[in-house]
Parts: structure tokens; sequence; C-alpha cells
């Protein structure tokens, strides 16, 4: 009897197999892990065509209807998170592909906005290739206390974040579609426009799932609205900031500057301008990256293949 293969993509860090025990699989499942990415279909297509089953770690790769409808043979599709912009629910569903999700948790994502935040105003990635390089305190920073922060989506993330800032003795300001007043209030927040958060607030800071609600909420007006000393931060996703209006904004310094963690295109292209301005701060898509993340994303991938193989799949994601 031919054996189930399973792929699992984009293991970036080779931690796949540490983080969980994969012996729970059947034995006649075969797993082949693969840690470079792939961004042309064909390429993926190629690698992926004799495969039942594919994890997918994020949005690292995209599965469209014309990727999936060219992988006849996969039959199940798990993704980390029980959300997933970067894959085609309709088409999954359309092509007899079950997609299933897994758990998570939050606050990585908001240790490492407070990360960005602190690296930006206390210029600690500089300091620290100073002191590298042999010099001694090369710039002068910024304070927290009495400082206004703008949380862009006060939801669960947001007001993990917005708590935090409280902590610094922060003016917290908040605004999303459907935020309501007392809401923001039991967040410790006052709800304002979203004009008026980006003209008062020194940090503004984005906490949105990508929709089409979303894509292209901070474009040249909006970011027009920040003061020159106020600085935007993005762990959420890159297409929510209107990426060339971004640019232009850094490089002409009509805002001090930007921690970003989540980009257009990921990975990174190398010749791309966030690479070389010298007024942000960029880390690779790691919000949710760590040890405590992965043991379950993991485990649940395995509980999600093994139900799939019993025939009765288990957090099964379909279109809305």
């Amino acid at each position: 009897m031919p054996k189930t293969r399973v792929a699992v993509l984009d293991d970036y860090q080779d931690v796949a197999l540490q983080m969980t025990d994969w012996r729970s699989l059947s034995p006649d499942t075969d797993i082949h892990v693969f840690r470079d990415h792939l961004s042309a279909n064909d390429a993926i297509v190629e690698r992926l065509k004799d495969f039942e089953i594919v994890v997918a770690m994020r949005e690292r790769t995209p599965f469209r209807r014309d990727l999936m409808a060219r992988l006849p043979k996969l039959k199940l599709l798990v993704t980390t998170g029980m959300r997933n912009a970067a894959i085609d629910l309709a088409a999954a569903a359309d092509l007899g592909v079950t997609v299933c999700g897994s758990g998570g948790v939050l606050p990585p994502t908001a240790e490492l906005t407070w990360g960005l935040i602190l690296a930006l105003l206390r210029h600690i990635p500089r300091e620290d290739a100073a002191t590298r390089a042999g010099q001694w305190q090369v710039s002068m920073g910024l304070g927290l206390q009495g400082k206004t922060l703008g949380v862009i989506g006060l939801g669960n993330l947001g007001s993990y974040v917005a708590n935090v800032g409280k902590a610094f003795q922060m003016e917290i300001l908040a605004w999303s579609q459907n935020l309501t007043a007392e809401r923001a209030t039991q967040a410790g927040a006052t709800l304002v426009s979203k004009d008026e958060l980006l003209s008062r607030s020194d940090i503004v800071t984005i906490h949105l799932v990508l929709s089409d609600r979303t894509r292209n909420l901070l474009g040249a007006r909006e970011l027009g609205l920040m003061k020159p000393t106020a600085f935007l931060i993005n762990t959420s996703r890159g297409p929510i900031v209107n990426e060339s209006a971004l640019i232009e904004a850094l490089q002409k310094r009509t805002i001090a500057g930007a921690g970003l963690d989540v980009f257009e295109e990921e990975p990174l292209p190398l010749d791309h301008p966030f690479r070389k301005l010298p007024n942000i701060v960029v880390t690779p898509h790691i919000g949710y990256v760590t040890k405590e993340t992965y043991e379950i994303f993991f485990r649940h991938i395995v509980e999600n293949i093994r139900a799939f193989l019993d025939g009765k799949p288990v957090r099964v994601m379909r279109a809305s």
C-alpha cells in the first residue's frame, strides 16, 4: 500500500520535526520538510505534485485557485492559525481540498510590537552596532511616559498592546471601523476618528486583520496626517499600509520612522528600499515565531493530519 505523502513547507528555522511527536502518525505517512521558500507557481507545483497533504506556515506560500488546480493529488491543506488570507477557501472547497487550521497565542506579537517601539525610540540597533564598533553613545533616545499611543484595531491583540502602553503611563487613543466608545473605555483608551488618531499620536500601531476593508487603509493622505516626529508600527500585515507611500514618507522624513515586521512581499526582496532606510527597524515576520507558539502550531498540525486520515477532520476552515 503506497504511503501518504506529507509536505511541510517553509520551515525556515529547521524546527518542525522537533516541536511535537510526529510518530503519532501512521507508519504509512511519509513526511518531507522543506526549509527553502519557493515563489513561482511552476516550481511549487513541481515540488508538491505528488503530495496528498501539505502543511503551510502562515501566509509564507499562498494557495490560490490557479495553484491548487494544478495539484490534483492534494486532499488536505493544513495551515497554522485559524485564519489565512493566502488560502482561497472557496477554491479549496470546489477542488475537494479540506483546509484545517490550528490554535495559537496572542502575546508574542504584542511583545514584538513593544520590542519594535523600544528599538526605535531608544535607537537600540544603532547603539548595539556602534558599541561593537568601538564607539560610545552615538544617539539620544525618546521616552514613552506622557507620549500618545494610537492603536488601530482594539481587539484582543490591540487591547494587550494598549495595556502595556498604560503601564508606560501613555495616553491611549483607539480607532477601528466597528469600535464603540464603551469598548474603548473598557480597554483604557479613548475612541477617536482615524484622522484624529493619526494627527495626535506619537506612535501609531496597527492591529487589524487584512481584508478588502483594510487593504491600503493607510495611504499617502493618512500618513500625511502624522506628525513628523511620529512613528508607525506594523506587526499585522504589510498591505494594510500602502508600501510606496510609506517608503516616500520615510525617505522624506515626513514621519520620524517605522518598525515593521510585515511586508507586501515576503521574504523581503534583497533590493527593497526597506533594507537600506536608516530610520526604520525591520524584522522578518517573527511576531508569532516563538517556541511556545510553534509547539501549539505543530501539535495541532499532527492532530489535524491524524484526524483527517481517520476520516474525522477537525479545525476545518470554510469560506465565509
